[in-house]
């Protein structure tokens, strides 16, 4: 008898959880960007949109294991770039974010949460991440508190380290994985 069951990312878990990022993943299709659990299971997904494509605007699309759009990401000529719920739509704004620093070593981005910041003429920064690309490195800041960081996959004994495999640790102060998630698009 087979069983199937459901990935399940822990929420509100007390200590930090990892999801291993990866374009090489057996449940995937080839090239495919995926985020699995611990166990291997597929939790996020991403669907690159080509310029062929009735939607021809989209950048990217994160997807829930079972493939039910969770945040779609359009971005601006400007370097800036915004998140929608679901397939997108200007009334489902969830998130902007804005370039503040780009160098080849480092890159700032500021991040404004659109339901903290309605009904106030000026918006304030609610996250802020900050790393290198290149080394596919990054922390995302709340305040003064680490909401995530990245970091390459070391092996024991092994010089060349792969970029094409990272890890995604999500620290306790987190509200939505998958804003973080989109993030590290």
């Amino acid at each position: 008898m087979a069983t199937t069951s459901a990935p399940v990312y822990p929420a509100n878990t007390p200590i930090p959880f990892d999801l291993f990022v990866s374009k090489k993943h057996r449940a995937l299709p080839r090239g495919v960007l995926g985020f699995a659990d611990s166990s291997g299971n597929i939790v996020f997904k991403v669907n690159r949109q080509d310029s062929k494509s009735s939607f021809s605007h989209a950048k990217a699309s994160l997807l829930y294991s079972a493939g039910n759009p969770l945040i779609s990401l359009y971005p601006h000529n400007d370097g800036s770039w915004q998140g929608f719920k679901g397939d997108g739509g200007d009334k489902d704004l969830i998130f902007k974010v804005q370039r503040v620093l780009t160098k080849f070593t480092r890159t700032e981005l500021e991040v404004f949460l659109v339901s903290e910041n309605q009904g106030q003429g000026e918006l304030t920064c609610d996250l802020k991440v900050i790393g290198c690309h290149f080394q596919r490195s990054c922390t995302i800041y709340k305040g003064d508190s680490i909401v995530a960081q990245t970091s390459l996959m070391h092996k024991l004994r092994k010089i060349c380290v792969s970029r094409s495999k990272f890890r995604l640790t999500m620290f306790p102060s987190l509200e939505d994985p998958s804003l973080v998630v989109a993030l590290v698009l």
